[in-house]
């Protein structure tokens, strides 16, 4: 039992440093070096669902200071106070609950085609995982138009760890992974 339990905790762990590829796309006609500094668009961070259990002002916090961050070493900077960035930023965290099967074999057969076969029958057994995977969704907004420019996701599996410095390392490295594909090159 112990050995099945082991495998499946290495299985999923495994399913979840195999990561899935950042998605972006972006307006190819726009000039992003024309894009100087940048402005929250209100509300800065939209749930999805909008669940009390999943809207946080710290993971609220922690996304807008994360964002700030990687658009500071992208050369960005906030827009005067009260003033419209040249890009406007909104930013989404949407939950959604997933499953994944999982089939363990065991026992069998050893042997060769020449030695013969021997040993006991072979067993399947398949399970259900049931998952939190979340996304992070940055969306940047020409300042002028109010068009979509640019936008970047990444999904990461949730994890229930009540330490807040893990939750934050999570949220900025999610966000340094989404904001490394801009500018576009």
């Amino acid at each position: 039992m112990f050995r099945r339990i082991a495998l499946l905790a290495f299985t999923l762990l495994l399913g979840a440093c195999a990561g899935t590829p950042v998605n972006h796309d972006f307006d190819t006609s726009r000039d992003f070096s024309a894009y100087r500094s940048w402005s929250w668009k209100e509300p800065a961070l939209q749930y999805r669902p909008d669940d009390p259990r999943i809207k946080s002002d710290l993971t609220e916090q922690r996304i807008r200071q994360a964002v700030a961050d990687q658009l500071d070493q992208r050369g960005l900077r906030p827009a005067q106070a009260g003033g419209r960035g040249d890009v406007m930023v909104q930013a989404y965290l949407i939950v959604e609950d997933r499953q994944q099967q999982i089939t363990t074999n065991y026992g069998g057969g050893w042997g060769s085609p020449w030695n013969g076969y021997w040993g006991g029958p072979m067993y399947n057994e398949t399970r259900n995982i049931s998952y939190k995977v979340a996304t992070v969704q940055i969306d940047l907004l020409d300042g002028k138009d109010g068009k979509l420019v640019w936008r970047g996701s990444d999904e990461r599996m949730l994890s229930n760890s009540p330490n807040p410095t893990d939750r934050s390392t999570a949220v900025r490295e999610t966000v340094a992974r989404i904001l490394a594909n801009y500018p576009p090159r």
